[in-house]
């Protein structure tokens, strides 16, 4: 495999002025599904850190009190905890907007000022466009005497509530609020991706280039005092950059990004970067077989175009798609306004593949629906993406976000031939969750014919169990089709200034938005 045929060069990420290699080889991925399954080593990686490891993280919403296990310790204590056995710990958590949006401002502060007061250091970090947010979700723990246990976490799952579920979708005791359709305890579906090997250490550098940026975290002056009085404002220098850990497996690993593009400029970023929008559009070019995506928001006729052109030049190509069945706003406008892009974006994949696109959503075994936060893309089983991205614009121009796309050295040797190990392998778990399928017994999904056919079958039953007012045994499965968006006329005239300036902006330069590239 020629890993540029996949994988971005240097010169398609179009930031010359970032630190980061094109690509690293010889990493191990392992995907972790679910927030419970994450957690529950995020704790043991805190709890086992000592005197001069180092454990950086970058967080889009952080609840002090959340427990990593049933047992704790709550994300605060553990991150504390770090830091008061000698560990340098770092935090760059998004300021947030307001509590009374359904933000997390003062949760997020909250956070900061635990690991501040045991010794580490966490900026409320602002450096974003205006209404935009920092939504990249890592960790990164450094370990200088033992760098074969150096680990980095990347993918979609804050250190917040709601997100420590498993399988079953019962959900997290400790819920976030979101629409009374999602339940007391909202079931909720997300995915994180532990790193070993070389690319632990670009993980860092992304942290490091932002660490280092030299703007202010906030250029407004009354968040600027408050800071200063409670000494959230230090950014005290780094130690320098360990060597990356050695070889740990067959994964090769690219990072991809959005940031903005800023009149105030990032300096690893001067004009912004779009390497998670440039790898899509790349990647989709191949595309040959079958596209598995999760996604909680596909929104943007211009952001699916590229899976729509993919469609309508293969005919053989099919696209299955796992959407939550509700937004998680649900105010007579912001909900409208979190639905006119996903209406739009459904319209044009079907006229460009027809029946060969397929669009599910989730519920659990009691009949809830389970909500979708999981960023996932397989391409052909070969090109797998976990991040913090979702498919609209927002996360491809207007927000920072953090993906990491794996290529597997490791051929895989189920028919049909071409696949890979570490892309089949994840299309496959998620396959078998939803399904309700043995995950030893799934072989038969690796055609990407018989993988979209039994995803169909299995939502049809579903749904005829529903219709028929839910009598006789429940059929196994978590799939539904997912219903084509309906927004009255009025509705929607009044929620598309919304959706344009604030669901769903463009952050690409002038030149790039008029052309329609990235």
């Amino acid at each position: 495999m020629d890993l540029a045929d996949w994988f971005l060069t240097d010169e398609e990420r179009g930031n010359p002025s970032t630190r980061l290699g094109a690509w690293t080889t010889g990493n191990l991925v392992r995907p972790l599904i679910h927030g419970a399954a994450y957690f529950a080593e995020l704790k043991e990686c805190l709890e086992s850190a000592r005197e001069d490891d180092l454990v950086l993280f970058a967080d889009w919403r952080g609840d002090p009190d959340e427990r990593l296990t049933d047992d704790g310790p709550r994300i605060s204590d553990a991150l504390a905890g770090a830091a008061s056995r000698g560990a340098l710990v770092r935090g760059l958590i998004w300021r947030s907007h307001l509590d009374a949006l359904r933000f997390s401002a003062e949760e997020n502060r909250h956070l900061g000022e635990k690991i501040e007061a045991a010794g580490g250091q966490a900026l409320l970090d602002t450096r974003v466009r205006p209404g935009g947010a920092h939504h990249q979700k890592f960790v990164v723990v450094r370990r200088p005497g033992d760098p074969d246990r150096d680990v980095a976490f990347v993918g979609g799952v804050d250190l917040c509530h709601s997100r420590r579920d498993d399988a079953d979708h019962h959900g997290d005791p400790q819920a976030a609020p979101m629409p009374d359709v999602y339940g007391e305890s909202p079931p909720w579906h997300d995915v994180q991706a532990a790193i070993h090997g070389p690319a632990v250490a670009e993980v860092e550098t992304v942290f490091r280039e932002r660490w280092e940026d030299p703007a202010p975290e906030t250029r407004q002056p009354l968040r600027r005092l408050r800071d200063h009085l409670e000494r959230m404002d230090d950014v005290p220098p780094l130690p320098p950059p360990g060597p990356a850990p050695g070889r740990a497996g067959t994964h090769a690993v690219q990072l991809l990004r959005t940031y903005p593009y800023r009149r105030r400029p990032y300096p690893f970023a001067p004009r912004g970067e779009r390497s998670v929008a440039r790898a899509y559009r790349k990647v989709l070019r191949r595309a040959r077989s079958l596209v598995y995506l999760e996604d909680q928001y596909l929104w943007s006729t211009e952001v699916i175009e590229p899976f729509a052109e993919a469609l309508e030049r293969e005919d053989e190509l099919r696209m299955i798609v796992v959407v939550p069945r509700h937004p998680d706003q649900d105010g007579w406008l912001a909900g409208p306004a979190s639905l006119i892009g996903r209406a739009e974006a459904l319209a044009r994949l079907t006229e460009a593949g027809g029946d060969r696109v397929a669009v599910y959503d989730l519920e659990n075994h009691a009949g809830t629906p389970v909500y979708v936060h999981a960023k996932v893309c397989v391409v052909d089983d070969v090109w797998a993406s976990v991040g913090s991205d979702n498919v609209n614009l927002r996360s491809w121009t207007y927000d920072s976000e953090l993906s990491c796309a794996v290529l597997d050295e490791e051929p895989d040797p189920r028919p049909p031939a071409g696949g890979r190990r570490f892309a089949r392998d994840l299309r496959l778990a998620l396959s078998a969750e939803h399904l309700d399928r043995d995950p030893a017994d799934v072989d038969d999904l690796c055609d990407p014919k018989a993988a979209f056919e039994a995803f169909a079958e299995s939502a049809r039953r579903l749904e005829s169990w529903h219709r028929g007012e839910r009598r006789g045994a429940r059929p196994p499965g978590r799939l539904r089709p997912h219903p084509a968006p309906e927004l009255g006329r009025f509705r929607k005239l009044l929620a598309m200034p919304l959706y344009r300036a604030a669901v769903d902006p463009d952050g690409r330069p002038a030149a790039l938005r008029r052309s329609r590239r990235f």
